[in-house]
């Protein structure tokens, strides 16, 4: 049985405007990750968090984030009913 890798997706520099987004590794960075996307993100981007990340991962980011905007969370809070 072949297991193949998720596609890691290409950052904007404007997304991550305070790091050198070419250093971001998705598994060691993935709550720092996921609230950039889910406050500043595209439609593509936030379809890459949700294809890539569990959703358990992204609902705890939700829910534990001392960073995201209100109106973010209170959005995404909606979605995942967390």
């Amino acid at each position: 049985m072949m297991i193949t890798s998720k596609k890691v997706m290409k950052f904007r520099p404007l997304l991550f405007w305070d790091i050198n987004p070419k250093t971001l590794d998705p598994k060691k960075h993935s709550r720092y990750i996921i609230e950039r996307v889910l406050d500043f993100g595209t439609d593509a981007e936030v379809r890459w968090i949700w294809k890539y990340y569990d959703r358990k991962t992204i609902q705890n980011v939700v829910k534990k984030s001392r960073v995201l905007h209100p109106q973010t969370r209170n959005f995404w809070q909606a979605l995942t009913n967390t």
